[in-house]
């Protein structure tokens, strides 16, 4: 069995040397921000179509009930997403508040 070919390190030199650490690029924390909040903008979305999907489901106007399904399922799952995002934000920055006392 012939032994597989070891891919090169992105980080080496043609010498086989390691490059220089790059300093790390400072943020402002906008983009975080962004992403927090096209996520909460996302999960209104996701209940407001599941809400009309089970209000068309409920009234008989639905043709196919496995879209209301989906359409909470996918609400559902999402909102638990960005809640453990938060709660992960929180602890950091509870942590990170502990460091500095």
């Amino acid at each position: 069995m012939p032994v597989p070919a070891i891919a090169a390190v992105s980080a080496t030199l043609p010498t086989g040397y390691v490059d220089a650490a790059r300093p790390a690029v400072s943020t402002d924390g906008s983009s975080f921000a962004t992403q927090l909040s096209g996520a909460v903008d996302n999960v209104t979305e996701l209940q407001s179509a599941s809400k009309t999907l089970a209000v068309q489901a409920v009234t008989g106007d639905l043709d196919d009930i496995h879209a209301a399904t989906i359409a909470s399922t996918r609400a559902s799952v999402t909102l638990e997403l960005v809640a453990a995002v938060r709660n992960k934000g929180v602890d950091a920055f509870n942590e990170i508040m502990r460091m500095q006392a």
